[in-house]
């Protein structure tokens, strides 16, 4: 095998997949990048046996084949190459040579045969708009647990909800702690999959991420079998859904209270910012008291200092005091938009519930900590 390509395009192509490749891989060719040289395009393509991607670059081939060879090695030499073209060859021990001007690398590869292959889905295609996927990635990743232990809770609930009226799709993710829940209105139907909810890994949520980045307004998406996969001209994604069931939602959510102060987002932000400089380390965790129009930030550390901070808001409701994880808030805080939120308080022990205003569609539950 035999081509050549801009450094700039092999570049993107080897980067793209930096994500997927499994850092602490038990079978060595995970740590591997696909290349595949034909009909004047180039396919890279990553694994991890739970989430696959596959790109094609437009190349000059002078003789096809296929070879992988390390992807982080690989990525780490072509970013230190001059920015003119590179020529890739592979000899028939799974060697691969590597020439840019007067720079020459030999790398060893491995066969092939040894890579996993990547499946071939036929599903019915649906569609969505990359700003719409974009936003609700935005506003639940963040509340996603990293504990793998809590298997059911490493991914988003995603599941598609219609009637006469709407066609909503749904996402949902909690980490025990915190819950995020968005629902937006798309045109199309989706497969009927969805109808029951399935929940994606967060390793494969990222990708997508980064893949409707170089994605103009539309995204084909679609299940088959235990498999998600969404699709560009150029790039197809896979991954494997978390196995398990996805908590009762909905229970967690309390319901709005007369208890509700209206909060301007960018004042919150930075006062809660500022006061937990000086919250405990490991806690994070800040006082507020609500009444007669004021909130009032409180933070203490005994090894530091404390801090005390009020906000004008709109609140007329019972006196509250309570504590929370402030990172907590900040992460929601952060993905609003919204010029002011809503917060909405029951007593002084119940979870509080966040939702920009006249926003109905996207919520956040904080549950309360003991200071």
């Amino acid at each position: 095998m035999q081509f050549y390509i801009n450094k700039d395009i092999f570049l993107k192509g080897l980067t793209k997949v930096q994500g997927i490749i499994e850092k602490k891989h038990t079978i060595p060719i995970l740590a591997n990048v696909l290349i595949e040289a034909k009909d004047d395009y180039i396919n890279i393509t990553a694994t991890d046996l739970e989430v696959g991607l596959k790109s094609k670059y437009k190349s000059n081939i002078l003789t096809e084949g296929k070879v992988t060879v390390s992807a982080k090695k690989l990525f780490e030499i072509i970013k230190e190459l001059p920015n003119e073209q590179i020529q890739f060859t592979s000899k028939n021990n799974y060697w691969v040579e590597i020439t840019c001007e007067k720079s020459i690398f030999n790398l060893v590869g491995l066969s092939p045969d040894e890579f996993p292959k990547f499946p071939e889905i036929s599903q019915k295609s649906s569609q969505i708009e990359t700003n719409i996927l974009r936003e609700m990635i935005d506003k639940t990743i963040f509340s996603v647990s990293n504990d793998e232990t809590k298997f059911n809770l490493t991914g988003i609930f995603i599941k598609y909800e219609a009637n006469e009226e709407n066609k909503n799709i749904i996402f949902v993710s909690t980490d025990g702690h915190r819950l995020s829940m968005i629902k937006r209105n798309i045109p199309s139907d989706l497969d009927d999959i969805f109808l029951n909810g399935f929940i994606l890994p967060k390793k494969g949520i990222n990708e997508i991420r980064k893949i409707i980045e170089d994605t103009p307004n539309i995204i084909n998406i679609g299940v088959s079998d235990n498999n998600f996969s969404i699709n560009t001209d150029t790039t197809k994604l896979i991954m494997r859904m978390v196995d398990g069931d996805f908590p009762d939602y909905k229970r967690v959510i309390p319901e709005k209270t007369e208890n509700s102060a209206i909060i301007n987002r960018d004042l919150f932000l930075h006062s809660l910012r500022r006061i937990s400089v000086l919250s405990s380390e490991k806690s994070k965790g800040v006082k507020i008291d609500l009444y007669n129009d004021t909130l009032t930030l409180y933070s203490s550390n005994p090894d530091i200092g404390d801090a005390k901070e009020e906000i004008d808001v709109i609140y007329n409701g019972s006196k509250i005091s309570i504590g929370f994880n402030a990172k907590y808030i900040i992460d929601i805080l952060q993905c609003i938009e919204k010029e002011n939120i809503i917060f909405y308080l029951k007593d002084n022990i119940s979870p509080g519930l966040i939702q920009p205003e006249n926003d109905d569609n996207y919520l956040a539950v904080v549950m309360p900590m003991r200071l």
